[in-house]
């Protein structure tokens, strides 16, 4: 076990482990630390705690000295000046007339150096750019070309449900996500209703992965011909959440109805055969199973309180 504390440079930004150096700290301190980037002053988010080995890097840095005010001051300083260094580089960009997009400006603690950064569709020829804000800042100036992921990190907003973006928020790593996450759960393949503000598939498909693909792992696929309580049919829907099938039994004058999966048994049919469920898992809905709930209303209509759907007959 290693004893380890967790640091942080910005507000939304990943946090790293270093070594307290036998140092009492704890959560809301200042520490400097040395990183790939020089000398920087970050906010302790995790005070001193014990974790294996394994989890942290073999060179574990030490911190190199508690901050004190006026380490937190000029960080705080330097906070202010890199707005104005920002509105300096995009004039320039404008009169070089480069086809790049600046993002984002950050000084170093001791401002030794000075990084731009910016997304562009391809390479960009900027080393005139370079020797201009070399002569305005007299400071070493270091520009790096990001993602438009990684842009809205930096930038942040509101997506689509209302929520400021999650990774502004709490998401310290981007993970893989593809356009089966989106087929798995069943939604729209409408590029406008599953991509983010970035352009890029929204990163909480893959939130509920996992489950979706166990729920749809143990279900009949539609297709599929399964038994009910009413006879054989044809599965026309599936819902792995509710754990309900909407089946077609007998001919095509009879309306669909709809099932919970536990009172269902496959035949055959479908890309594949359903697994057998966990017994240990209770959010599938596989233990105490259920009667069949869909039933004929006086109007004429068969209904699921699962989801309020209704069919005419």
């Amino acid at each position: 076990m290693k004893k380890v504390i967790s640091v942080r440079f910005k507000d939304n930004g990943k946090t790293y482990y270093f070594d307290p150096a036998d140092t009492p700290i704890k959560t809301g301190d200042y520490v400097i630390v040395e990183t790939a980037r020089g000398m920087e002053c970050g906010e302790v988010v995790q005070g001193v705690k014990e974790i294996a080995d394994s989890a942290v890097p073999k060179a574990l840095k030490p911190i190199t000295r508690m901050a004190d005010s006026v380490d937190v001051r000029r960080m705080r300083q330097n906070r202010e000046d890199e707005k104005r260094a920002y509105h300096t580089c995009q004039e320039c960009i404008a009169r070089h007339g480069l086809e790049m997009k600046l993002v984002e400006a950050e000084y170093t603690l001791d401002r030794s150096k000075i990084m731009f950064y910016f997304t562009a569709d391809g390479r960009v020829d900027f080393r005139e750019l370079v020797k201009d804000l070399a002569g305005i800042f007299h400071t070493r100036i270091e520009l790096r070309q990001i993602g438009v992921r990684d842009e809205s990190k930096m930038i942040g907003g509101l997506g689509i449900c209302g929520q400021p973006f999650c990774c502004s928020r709490f998401l310290k790593d981007f993970q893989p996500v593809s356009i089966k996450m989106a087929k798995e759960q069943g939604l729209s393949l409408n590029p406008t209703k599953i991509s983010g503000a970035c352009g890029r598939l929204m990163c909480c498909l893959a939130y509920e992965e996992s489950a979706y693909e166990y729920l749809n792992s143990i279900m009949p696929m539609v297709g599929s011909t399964v038994r009910t309580p009413d006879g054989l049919g044809t599965v026309l829907e599936v819902n792995p959440i509710s754990g309900y099938l909407r089946v077609r039994c007998g001919t095509e004058a009879f309306a669909p109805r709809y099932y919970k999966v536990s009172v269902c048994e496959y035949i055959s049919g479908g890309k594949r055969a359903p697994r057998r469920p966990d017994p240990d898992d209770d959010y599938s809905g596989v233990r105490n199973p259920a009667p069949v709930v869909a039933s004929a209303n006086a109007d004429g209509t068969s209904s699921c309180p699962g989801c309020g759907r209704k069919d005419k007959k």
